[in-house]
């Protein structure tokens, strides 16, 4: 993340009055409960101890304090690429994708479901750019997926006729399902029941 650069660009030799990595962090939960539009500058201030110039001093706005936040999100080892490339086959990738969502979404200690997708809930059209950013996010990975099961087929782990773009969004559909499940209650028990049933289009 390109924390330290910004922070020497605006203000140089000045040490931050606080930690920037937990202000952060606090800043990503409030990101991830509420999304981007509803998260208010009074809000991030409040959550992450600051105020609103040390905000602006450190992350340059709220645009980019949120696009940090969704890297600290995505960064190892949850991190979608690094989870598709350590599994032995594109049906492992696959279910560790899920799975590896259905208890990421239902952690006691973070809002519940997916901080992309809570985050992309009535973005309007002077928020455009930031709704792009998510939709590239997450197109990203379907197609790294989609490459993964591509080479499964040419490994002679799938059959050379198998949909690798439906499978690919079959299984980016599933996340976002659970997520919203998980929003509205749903226990980790159900979801890895969902991912179960999803995985038979595998068999």
């Amino acid at each position: 993340m390109a924390s330290a650069a910004v922070v020497s660009e605006k203000r140089p030799g000045r040490p931050l009055s606080f930690d920037r990595d937990a202000a952060l962090e606090q800043a990503m939960l409030l990101f991830w409960r509420h999304g981007y539009e509803a998260t208010s500058l009074s809000d991030l201030t409040t959550a992450m101890g600051v105020t609103p110039p040390s905000i602006y001093a450190a992350f340059g706005n709220k645009k980019r304090l949120f696009l940090e936040a969704v890297e600290l999100y995505l960064a190892p080892p949850s991190a979608p690429a690094d989870i598709i490339d350590q599994a032995a086959s594109a049906r492992e990738a696959a279910s560790a994708l899920m799975s590896g969502a259905a208890h990421a979404f239902t952690n006691p200690e973070t809002p519940p479901g997916c901080m992309l997708a809570t985050s992309a809930i009535s973005v309007s059209a002077a928020a455009a750019d930031v709704q792009s950013a998510l939709s590239d996010i997450r197109n990203a990975v379907e197609a790294h997926l989609r490459r993964r099961i591509e080479q499964g087929m040419a490994d002679g782990e799938l059959p050379v006729d198998t949909d690798a773009d439906a499978l690919a969004g079959h299984t980016t559909a599933v996340i976002q399902g659970i997520s919203t499940l998980a929003r509205d209650g749903a226990t980790r028990d159900k979801l890895l029941r969902v991912v179960q049933t999803a995985m038979r289009v595998w068999d």
